[in-house]
Order: structure tokens, then C-alpha cells, then sequence
């Protein structure tokens, strides 16, 4: 669904008889239902209506290319990122597709970085949404998921976007933190690219606070929004830890994607349990590193993406659990020779609502180490521009992402708190909207009010069983040797279209006809030009209310009113 456009509706003309010999007064109405799918993805994508394009290519007379054309097309009005949220994004979608009741979720993700790299392949640019110039500018604070998702719902809409990165690379946590194996960089680097070539201002190398101030930026800009993300990596407070050897997970990743030359030794401890230390593990093995995982809790509380665990256990990477690090011994000269162990046990809930790890008394254990990560947690900083700063460790926000006591300040991504790029992207978006309706003064912010259509509206056994297709990796014996290469591997055109398929496209009409077959009265006409979602016109002013349109409908859009 576009940025601040209305959510349509089919207009209907709708005669009732009065129920005179009528089976029921009830008759039946179009409503086209949120798939849950749409709702639990973080970026708001409509994830429906992509696949549901190509799905449904042949039923309204589009080739295979065009309709490939026109998902990317509508992936990219909420996201401009699908090569890469097709490879790093955890996608909850799936997690909350109904197909998951039957035979395993729509691999959407996959689908997505598909759609991503046909895109990518065939040239395709984003498209502005306008010829006309606003007066008015905006300046963004970080080149991240957040900031560029923001830049580009922006300028495609006529504003002048500004910039401003610290670093000399666009990007954010998705260049400096992602591997390299799980994110090529080129592929990062054209999506950006897409939306700098809009009419984005891009400044690297210019640190706000530094090489502008922030009451240069205001005096400059209508709007501003802070993107910083959260690079500042945490140590844990134990003694032996400031020194030599020592970094914080995202320092370690940002080094490595910088180039600099780290020599880990041939031992490397990881402590944490998240996906900055699964992937600094494997940056470290990449180096040639034993490479042991330490984390306080167990595997059922680890929150990293749970494949990327495994890949890491692939790659021999070891995991200790119920264990944390409490000293660093290091030698006269300060090099560091032993980590002191404390096995732990898990105790009451916390208000993360895993249970909280307790130290078992005296029971620890030393080993030998040359190098330590400590990936345990990360923050914004915020000490180059304290006036942007929060009051407490992050920013607050409204539902608009406008910042809590800040004039002209909204932000988004991990600037808020730690989470994932899909979640940056579609908060950037957010922020976008509530800028537009500010300045123009002529919209409210879309807020989508379809009902949800929950498995329970879904007839599971119409749709044929369909086992779930699954991405390849490339050999696992080549993912230490080939470092950089890329691990997973996309679907192939006939992974995609038979992937698609499975579809149950919940909550729209797909043209199956059983509302047009069950319909004794005819209330049910096939319109001439036909398109996902739109099939059949209805009048029921010969209905009788007998429901059996809504009763056969297998997608749960078809409601008795």
C-alpha cells in the first residue's frame, strides 16, 4: 500500500429485496481482509499483492517478465531494499503465514530477494511520484536502513533530502555489520545507489557535530531525522577487560568491513548470544581462529536468527552455554592470557521474559585465550551531538516516530532500540509520512484498517498440498576457503513461480470461481479486465442470502452482511 494514499474499497451497488422469502437478510460484500503476512511485516509490505502478481500472471493475461516487473514494482513503494532484505531480514512474515497450518510457510523471503535481483538484473529504477519541487528541504542524520528508507519516501515525493554520513560508506548496520558472505557489498551498494540517483544529497566523511553543527542543520532544514543507528559497542565491566585484544562485537565487524588488518590469534572467545556475536564468530574463523561461543543462558533464549547459529556450528564454531566471562588475566606486559569462566544456572524471568542467568557459587574455570569479543550489547552515540540526545540510553517516539521534546526531530531504527533492518526500514517510512502531512498539511498518515483474516477463515484442505520450496548453500567445505563469497543461494524461476503458487492469498479474491459456480441466482458476474484481487462484480438484488458464496470462498474474503 502507497504512502499516505487511502486504503481502497470495492464500490458496490447493493440492492436488497427485503428479504421477501429470502433465505437470510444477510448478503454477502467484498472485504478485503489484512493477510498476516502484511501485518507482521516491520516495513508494512504488501507482501499479498507481490505475490500475488506473479501468481496470478496468467489469469490476468501478463507474461512471466512483466509480471515480475510489476511485483518489484509494488515491493519497492514501502521498501527499497529487496536483494537485501531478501537475504539478511529474519522475515516474521513467515512466521505468521496461515500456510504454516498446513504444509509450511510461503517462502517469502526467498521470493523476496528473487524479485530483488530480477529488479537489480533488468535495470529497474525507482520511480519518482512527482515532477513537482517542494521549497522545502530535509536533512537526515545517517546513510542507514532507517535514514535512506526515510531519504527516499521523500525525494520521490519532490523534497530535497540531504544526508549527512559519518563514515565513508553508505548503509549503516547493513555494510559495516552484516558479513560480507550474507550481504555482498555490490549488492547493498546498487540498492543505494537507486535511491541517491532520485535526487539524494549524499555526504559522506561529514560527522554532525563535527563538520556541521546541529543548529547549522536546523537553520538549514525544515525536518530533520536522526538515523544514527547503534555502533557503540558495550564491554561487560570485568576486571582485565581494558587492554589489548579486547573489542566489542560491533567494533571487531565494522574494523574487518573497514580492512584493517586484526590478527585475532589462533584463540578468539565470542561473549553474547545475538546475531552481532554469531557473525563476529564467523568473521573470526574467517581469520583463521578457534573460535568459542560464550553465552549466559541456553539455546532455547538465544535471540540470533537460528539458521545463522547453525551455519556458525557448520563452521565449527563452538557454543558454550550457561557460562559468562568474569576476569581477564593478562601477564606483566598486559597481553592477555586467560579468561576466568563462571558456569551459571537459569533463574526467574526477567523483564525480557527469558529467565535470568545466576552465577553457580565457586564454580568457574580458566581458559587460554589470544583474543575476546564481547558482542553482549550496543547503543547510540550520542556524545558528538548531546543536544539530539535522550534523557535516558535511547531516544522515544510518538507512533509518527517523531522524537519525544524535540522540535523538527524524528528518527527511527536502532536509535529507538536494538532491532531488526526490516523494522528500520518501515519506521524510516513512518517518519517519512508524518514529515509529508506536516509540511503539506493536506494528509493524515495511513493507518490500515482492514480486519486481520486469521487460519480460522481459511479452508485449508481446498488448496492442494504443495511442499515448500528451501534455498541451497553453496558447499560447506568452500565457506572458510572462499571467505567473502556468498553462502545461500537464491531460487531459480521455477523455485519462484512454484513457490508463489502456495499462495493462499488471504483476504483477496483470486479468481477461483467457486462464488460464481455456488451462486444458484447469479450474483456473481467475471468483469472483462481482471487483475489480483479484482474477478467478478457483484449484484444481489436476485440474492437470497443462501451464504453459500461465503461459505465456499477459500481465502475468507467474501463476509455475510
Amino acid at each position: 500500500m502507497g504512502l499516505l494514499k487511502k486504503g481502497k474499497k470495492k464500490e458496490l451497488k447493493i440492492v436488497n429485496r427485503g428479504g421477501g422469502g429470502g433465505i437470510s437478510s444477510d448478503r454477502p460484500q467484498y472485504v478485503e481482509k489484512l493477510a498476516p503476512c502484511i501485518g507482521e511485516c516491520p516495513s508494512g509490505n504488501d507482501v499479498r499483492r507481490w505475490l500475488t502478481i506473479i501468481a496470478q500472471r496468467e489469469k490476468t493475461k501478463i507474461n512471466e517478465e512483466e509480471a515480475l516487473a510489476r511485483a518489484w514494482e509494488q515491493y519497492v513503494e514501502t521498501n527499497p531494499f529487496p536483494s537485501s532484505m531478501g537475504r539478511v531480514c529474519p522475515h516474521p512474515c513467515e512466521t505468521a503465514c496461515n500456510r504454516t497450518h498446513k504444509d509450511g510457510a510461503v517462502s517469502i523471503n526467498a521470493c523476496e530477494r528473487y524479485i530483488g535481483d530480477f529488479g537489480m538484473e533488468k535495470g529497474l529504477k525507482l520511480k519518482k511520484l512527482t515532477d513537482e519541487q517542494h521549497p522545502e528541504s530535509i536533512g537526515v542524520i545517517g546513510a542507514g536502513p532507517a535514514g535512506l528508507s526515510f531519504a527516499y519516501q521523500l525525494v520521490r515525493r519532490g523534497y530535497q533530502v540531504t544526508v549527512y554520513e559519518a563514515t565513508d560508506k553508505a548503509g549503516g548496520m547493513l555494510y559495516w555489520g552484516i558479513p560480507f558472505y550474507r550481504l555482498p557489498a555490490d549488492v547493498l551498494q546498487k540498492e543505494i545507489d537507486r535511491i541517491v540517483d532520485l535526487g539524494v544529497e549524499l555526504k559522506l566523511n561529514c560527522k554532525v557535530g563535527k563538520d556541521i553543527s546541529v543548529d547549522e542543520l536546523k537553520s538549514k532544514h525544515k525536518a530533520i531525522f536522526l538515523g544514527i543507528g547503534a555502533f557503540k559497542g558495550k564491554l561487560m565491566k570485568i576486571p582485565g577487560e581494558e587492554g589489548s585484544s579486547v573489542y566489542t562485537g560491533t567494533d571487531y565487524l565494522f574494523k574487518v568491513h573497514a580492512g584493517e588488518d586484526i590478527d585475532v590469534g589462533k584463540s578468539v572467545v565470542v561473549v553474547g548470544g545475538g546475531d552481532t556475536a554469531i557473525d563476529a564468530a564467523r568473521m573470526a574463523r574467517r581469520a583463521g581462529a578457534d573460535v568459542t561461543i560464550l553465552y549466559r543462558r541456553t539455546r532455547v533464549e538465544m535471540p540470533a536468527i537460528d539458521s545463522e547459529v547453525e551455519d556458525a556450528l557448520k563452521e565449527d564454531v563452538k557454543i558454550e552455554f550457561l557460562v559468562a566471562p568474569i576476569e581477564v588475566k593478562r601477564d606483566g606486559d598486559g597481553k592477555m592470557q586467560e579468561i576466568v569462566i563462571q558456569r551459571m544456572e537459569l533463574g526467574e524471568p526477567d523483564s525480557s521474559g527469558r529467565r535470568r542467568p545466576v552465577p553457580k557459587e565457586g564454580d568457574t574455570y580458566n581458559i587460554a585465550v589470544d583474543t575476546m569479543i564481547a558482542a553482549v550489547s550496543q547503543q547510540p552515540d550520542f556524545e558528538p551531538i548531546p543536544e539530539m540526545g535522550p534523557t535516558g540510553r535511547w531516544l522515544e517516539a510518538d507512533e509518527h516516530m517523531k522524537v519525544k521534546d524535540k522540535d523538527i526531530v524524528w528518527t527511527g531504527g536502532d536509535a529507538l532500540d536494538l532491532g531488526i533492518a526490516t523494522t528500520a526500514v518501515g519506521q524510516g517510512r513512518k517518519a517519512a509520512e508524518a514529515v509529508i502531512s506536516m509540511l503539506s498539511g493536506e494528509h493524515e498518515p495511513y493507518k490500515d484498517e482492514r480486519p486481520p483474516v486469521p487460519k480460522e477463515r481459511i479452508k485449508l484442505d481446498w488448496y492442494e498440498e504443495k511442499a515448500r520450496n528451501e534455498r541451497s548453500h553453496r558447499p560447506v567445505e568452500e565457506w572458510l576457503s572462499k571467505p567473502s563469497e556468498e553462502i545461500t543461494m537464491g531460487f531459480s524461476q521455477e523455485q519462484l513461480f512454484a513457490e508463489v503458487d502456495r499462495c493462499f492469498s488471504c483476504g483477496s479474491c483470486f479468481g477461483c470461481e467457486n462464488c460464481w459456480m455456488y451462486c444458484t441466482p447469479s450474483c456473481f458476474k467475471k468483469l472483462s479486465e481482471q487483475v489480483p484481487g479484482s474477478y467478478f462484480s457483484l449484484k444481489i438484488d436476485t440474492c437470497d442470502g443462501c451464504k453459500k458464496c461465503a461459505d465456499e470462498c477459500p481465502c475468507g474474503y467474501i463476509d455475510m452482511v
